[in-house]
Parts: C-alpha cells; sequence; structure tokens
C-alpha cells in the first residue's frame, strides 16, 4: 500500500548513529561506538516493516531515531516527504509530528509512570495534544481500551497491578490516543510469556489493518517477525544484511546470516531432532572497531577472500523480490539458475 503520490510514509536514507567513547585522565573521545552506520529503506503506508538480528545490532536505536528520541549522527530520516531534521526547526511543526510517531517499548512496566493509574496515564496526553477534551477523554480513553482488549474497570489501577500482557495492552492503548500514523514497536512480546506473545501479535495485526497503521516492528526471532511483517530488514553489526518480501526472505534466505537465524530456532518436531544446524562460530565483533570489508565475514561459513577486502551493498537477487549484500551467495544463485 501506498499514499496518493507514491511517496513512502517513512523514508531512511543512509543513517547513521555513533556513540562516543570516552577515556583519558583529561576526559576526550577516543572512539565512536557505531550503533548504525550507514541504513536506507522506506516504508509504505499502511505496510509493516520487520527489523530482526542480534541483540546490539542497532535495531532499536532505528527504532528510537525515527520517533525522534534519538538524533542521527548522519544520514536523513524523512515523514511523509518531509525532513525531520528540518521539521525540528519549528518547534510548534515537530510537536504536531511527534503526535505521528509513537513508540511501544519492550518492557512495559519501564514506560508506564508507577505513580499514576491508568486513567491518567492515557488522558494527560491526549488533553495537553488537544486529542480530546475535558468531556470527551473518558470516552475515548474507554473507547481505546475496547479496541486494546482491557475493560472500563481498570481505569482506577496503577501499572504494578497488570500482568505484563495487560501492561503491554496498556502500552500499546498509549500509542493509540495521539492517533499516530507510524508506530514503532520494540520488542513488544519479548519480555512476555509465549501464549501472550500470541495474543499480543493479534491485537497488532487486527489494529494495523483496523486503523491502517505502519508499523516498524523490532524483534530477535524471525517467526514472530515474519507473522506480522510486510518486509524483513536483517541486521547485523549496524547494517541490513537483507530486505526484502517477508515470505521471500523467510522461505529463501540468501545471506548466509539470514539463514543461520532460520536454523538457530528449535524445531517442534521429535522426527527432526537429529537434524545438525550449521551454528554459528565466534563471537559479534566490536562495534567500536568493525571488521573491514563483510562484518560478517569472520563468522560466515562461505566467506571467500574477497569478503574481507570489499564491503558489500545490498544488492537484487535475480527473479527474487529482496535484495541481499553477499555477491559471493547472489553470484551462486546466478550460476544456478543460468544451468537451469
Amino acid at each position: 500500500m501506498t499514499n496518493e503520490n507514491n511517496i513512502p510514509l517513512i523514508e531512511v536514507r543512509d543513517l547513521k548513529k555513533y556513540y562516543p567513547i570516552k577515556g583519558g585522565v583529561i576526559t576526550h573521545t577516543t572512539g565512536y561506538v557505531k550503533a548504525v552506520d550507514g541504513v536506507s529503506f522506506s516504508i509504505f503506508k499502511g505496510q509493516t516493516l520487520g527489523l530482526v538480528g542480534e541483540s546490539g545490532c542497532g535495531k532499536s536505536t532505528i527504532g528510537r531515531g525515527l520517533v525522534g528520541l534519538e538524533p542521527p549522527t548522519a544520514g536523513r530520516i524523512f515523514y511523509n516527504g518531509c525532513d525531520l531534521a528540518v521539521l525540528r526547526k519549528d518547534k510548534k511543526q515537530m510537536r504536531q509530528v511527534r503526535t505521528k510517531l509513537q513508540m511501544v517499548f519492550q518492557d512495559p512496566y519501564s514506560s508506564l509512570n508507577p505513580r499514576k493509574h491508568i486513567f491518567e496515564i492515557l488522558a494527560q496526553p491526549m488533553l495537553y495534544h488537544h486529542i480530546s477534551t475535558k468531556a470527551s477523554v473518558e470516552q475515548d480513553i474507554l473507547h481505546l481500551l475496547d479496541m486494546v482488549g482491557l475493560p472500563k474497570t481498570v481505569l482506577g489501577r496503577y501499572p504494578h497491578e497488570f500482568s505484563g500482557g495487560q501492561r503491554q495492552r496498556i502500552g500499546i492503548a498509549k500509542a493509540l490516543s495521539l492517533n499516530p500514523d507510524f508506530i514503532v514497536c520494540d520488542e513488544p512480546v519479548s519480555a512476555l510469556d509465549v501464549s501472550i506473545q500470541a495474543q499480543i501479535l493479534n491485537l497488532l495485526k487486527d489494529l494495523q489493518k483496523e486503523l491502517g497503521l505502519t508499523l516498524l516492528f523490532v524483534g530477535h526471532g524471525l517467526g514472530a517477525v515474519n507473522y506480522v511483517s510486510d518486509q524483513i530488514a536483517v541486521m547485523y553489526l549496524g547494517q541490513i544484511v537483507e530486505i526484502g518480501d517477508a515470505r521471500e526472505v523467510f522461505r529463501h534466505p540468501i545471506h548466509p546470516y539470514t539463514k543461520a537465524l532460520l536454523e538457530a530456532v528449535p524445531i517442534p518436531d521429535p522426527t527432526q531432532k537429529e537434524k545438525e544446524h550449521r551454528l554459528l562460530q565466534g563471537e559479534v565483533a566490536d562495534a567500536s572497531n568493525p571488521p573491514a570489508g563483510c562484518r560478517f565475514h569472520g563468522r560466515c561459513p562461505c566467506a571467500a577472500r574477497q569478503c574481507a577486502q570489499e564491503t558489500p551493498v545490498l544488492m537484487e537477487a535475480p527473479a527474487a523480490a529482496h535484495r541481499a549484500a553477499c555477491p559471493v551467495m547472489l553470484e551462486k544463485i546466478q550460476k544456478e539458475a543460468a544451468h537451469g
């Protein structure tokens, strides 16, 4: 789905986010942690982009940057064709845009004020941004609670009185309270029981369909990400190594890292118990001093000499709806296609 002008709702161009490393007797910057290092993608209205990768690869940093919580070191972020860096210069305009960019956090408890009951938590931003009036706010909040599957009896209760799943529903209601166009879901189910995870995933899918929301869904597991996403982007050490149609990436992965993520998922079938998994060797490199060439080459079972020398870029895969940053595997696919 696209908007009328075929402009992405969210567009990221060569985004970089570096965190300074301080050291020395007289404190000074000794280096940088390259949390996000040259990431580009687009999300059209009504779509969900799933962002997956190991802890520390930069997924959450991207999400926080898209909603304005982390200013980028370099690169540009566009909302509906408007550069957010330009919008920040106009406080009034940026205040309006901020309501359209919301976030559901990984830990719902830490994102809710423990000193306030649920009615206050939901009502205050709605009144401040003039989404509701004092006369209508209670009815609007009851509508929100109904949308996320919570009874009206919860309004006078405090965050510590709820289960993890209920708190996450409140977090989703809080994000929806400002009528956003775009929501970053930062690992919204990772802290929940498996049965509750399914409920929250189904809720997000239903809300997206009902409200026409655009989502960035950040997660670890390709299974959950694939379930809610139209597209999937796989990250490794601050860079996207594969991106494309969710079904295509999930069923026909190209990059060795994507394949490793899929093979690491346990198979719930006793007959497949003896199947050997090609587990990755070694550790993720230091983000403050990433290796030359492909950042994955030190752990890659398919690495060639060129991988340690040339920095790969995302290239179109033949006869496939996605791109990958692995010339070795792409060349192999092309040869196989040529030989029929």
